[in-house]
């Protein structure tokens, strides 16, 4: 795990940070989604704020798109020695 947290944060690593938030982000909006069925069927009502799911949504969005875009951008940018 340390290895890992420390080839994240290096300059020249090959892991792409903008897609590790974007996953976490929409990981934790699927696991909001299941206990909000999962209480639903229990008969409770799951209190979140519409703003705080709608941060992740906003988070998961930018996080990919930019993503997204840096690769298209990248990719188009091709190196003229080669």
């Amino acid at each position: 795990m340390k290895n890992i947290l420390a080839k994240l944060f290096n300059d020249s690593n090959t892991i792409n940070e903008k897609s590790v938030v974007g996953f976490i982000a929409f990981f934790l909006m699927i696991i909001f989604a299941i206990v909000d069925i999962v209480q639903s069927f229990m008969g409770n009502k799951l209190l979140v704020n519409e703003f705080i799911f709608n941060s992740f949504l906003w988070l998961v969005l930018g996080c990919f798109g930019i993503g997204s875009v840096d690769k298209w951008i990248n990719k188009t940018k091709k190196d003229p020695t080669e």
